[in-house]
């Protein structure tokens, strides 16, 4: 009578040989049969035997693919995608994915990146560069950055204020009025001072804008210990990792929507920035893995 085993291990060989199957042309047959321990010829009389197992996997991750893609609302494109299915017991590659989505009309949200556009600069409070572009920290509360953004509503825009701790991503600090002025960055700085506290060292990195240059900043940032970094003039890319969280929250959620006023738009990213960026989505700077595990996986190590 055969094992219970025997069967886990034969549907072990089945999936291993559908995912050759999905990366076939793209490297040899003999190396991925080396790479996954199984048989050539094992694998040959697996593409010519009836297809009903090649077709029942592939319907079966063809429907898991749609309903992953639905779950993280068309946030995710294949790269992510294939984490997220793997999680769940399936072989696949990113190709292969990418190719089931086109094949399905699957597209990730996309759309225009976000344009830096300069705030008016004046004559007083101006810091050096000191992040210099290493956008790298070894530890939370080492290196932060700052900036704001619009978003459109009905009859006009509101601001959104964001801090983001370098070493996980994750947004500690953030603020939305329908004003852009010192109060919104205050807001934002003291969600991100009263959740993290401030750690000796720290280093907050922001463009020249009038706000981050107003008197009453630069003071609350003296009270709080921490020291300040600013972008050159109009040069966006020395804080690129600000720049690149916009463009992501706003092709991934704001694009999509059509917001009535605050109070919409305040839901709206909330839900991304709370309960999806810095606990669901996986960013590539962690490994694929959400800001929220980083720093967990870094609190347990250091336990």
């Amino acid at each position: 009578m055969p094992k219970k085993s025997d069967g886990i291990l034969q549907q072990a060989k089945l999936v291993r040989y559908a995912y050759m199957e999905s990366l076939r042309g793209q490297f040899p047959i003999i190396k991925m049969a080396g790479w996954l321990a199984v048989s050539r010829s094992g694998y040959y009389k697996w593409r010519e035997r009836e297809p009903s197992f090649e077709y029942e996997y592939r319907e079966m991750l063809r429907k898991a693919i749609s309903e992953t893609f639905e779950e993280f609302k068309a946030r995710y494109g294949a790269p992510r995608l294939i984490y997220e299915l793997h999680e769940k017991g399936f072989a696949c590659s990113v190709n292969h994915v990418a190719k089931i989505m086109q094949e399905e009309g699957l597209k990730a949200r996309n759309g225009k990146r976000f344009k830096y556009g300069h705030q008016g600069s004046g004559d007083n409070n101006f810091a050096e560069n000191v992040l210099d572009r290493d956008f790298e920290a070894t530890k939370p509360n080492e290196k932060w950055v700052s900036d704001i953004t619009y978003i459109p509503v009905k009859n006009g825009h509101v601001y959104l204020a964001v801090i983001m701790d370098l070493f996980s991503r994750k947004i500690i600090g953030w603020s939305l009025d329908k004003t852009m002025t010192t109060d919104l960055i205050l807001d934002a700085l003291n969600m991100a001072t009263s959740s993290r506290g401030c750690e000796q060292g720290l280093l907050l990195h922001s463009d020249q804008g009038v706000q981050y240059r107003s008197g009453e900043y630069v003071l609350a940032m003296h009270d709080a210990d921490i020291t300040p970094s600013m972008s050159r003039k109009g040069n966006c890319w020395d804080n690129a990792a600000m720049e690149s969280f916009f463009s992501r929250l706003k092709v991934e959620e704001v694009f999509g929507q059509s917001y009535i006023g605050l109070n919409d738009a305040y839901s709206s990213v909330f839900e991304y920035i709370e309960l999806f960026y810095n606990r669901v989505r996986r960013h590539s700077a962690n490994d694929y893995i959400s800001p929220a595990e980083f720093e967990e996986i870094y609190y347990q190590e250091c336990a």
